[in-house]
Order: C-alpha cells, then structure tokens, then sequence
C-alpha cells in the first residue's frame, strides 16, 4: 500500500479535504476551490486539489440542490424571453410561424432538425432540448418488461 494513503483517517483528521456535509463546509471548500483556480501557474498538485475539490463541491451540490430538468418548451420561451425574440425571429429553426406556435402551445414536439439548429442558435448542449423519458413515458407493456413480439 502506498504511503500516502497508509492512514486515510489520519489524513482527514488533519485537515485533507472529505465529504462535504452542511453548507459551511461547502462555502469553505468553494472558496479554497476560487482561490487555486485562481492562481496564474498551478502546479500538479494544486490541479489535483482542484480536480478533488470539484468533484466533493458538485458531489454536495447535486446531492443538496438538484437542478429540475426543464422541458423544451419551457426551455426555449426562457431563451427567447432572456432575448428578447418574437416567434418570428425563430422561423428559421422551425420552418414557419405556425410550427413555432403549435411547438410553444405544447401541440407538436420538436423534431431532430429542429433541435439541433436550437442548439446552434443558442449556443447549447442537444439534450437541452429533447424531453427527458420517464418510466411513465413507456408503453405499458415495456415498463413491465414484456416485449411487444408476436407469436
């Protein structure tokens, strides 16, 4: 075993860094994170401390606020809100006025061509605007694991 983590409790008890648990430790860390992230040449081991206290903060941070998923509809009227776009301005992602309108009234979802020029109009990950499956979403069938073959 390597001497480094000959006693991993040792080390935590004086002060290596571990499982962030209430919001002080979090601040603590996130502040120790802004000041080596701001350092103008890390090291190799400041970059490790930095990789190590990233993954606890977001670890923290996903465990204690997760972030709702959002569905494309209510995605894109915040962009174009946060832009200030008509439905006009975005006929070029939809083809017309009236696609852009059944798509924000909830009456027709976005195809694959239209996902990905959102995604190139506002600069986004794809998956920001493709619905997010749940269990429900399945056929009923399926979500008890039975196949839909014929005999």
């Amino acid at each position: 075993m390597s001497t480094v983590l000959a006693d991993p409790a040792e080390m935590i008890a004086h002060g290596a860094p571990h499982v962030i648990h209430n919001d002080a430790e979090l601040e603590t860390y996130t502040d120790a994170l802004f000041r080596l992230t701001a350092v103008d040449d890390p090291s190799r081991t400041e970059l490790d401390a930095i990789e190590l206290l990233t993954l606890l903060v977001e670890r923290y941070e996903q465990e204690r606020y997760p972030i709702p998923e959002s569905d494309p509809v209510s995605v894109v009227r915040l962009l174009s809100q946060q832009q200030g776009l008509t439905q006009r301005a975005l006929i070029p992602e939809f083809g017309s006025e009236s696609a852009v309108s059944m798509f924000l009234n909830g009456q027709r979802s976005l195809t694959l061509e239209q996902v990905r020029k959102l995604s190139i109009r506002f600069k986004l990950p794809v998956d920001v605007f493709v619905p997010k499956a749940t269990v429900s979403d399945k056929p009923k069938a399926l979500a008890k694991g039975h196949t839909s073959r014929t005999r």
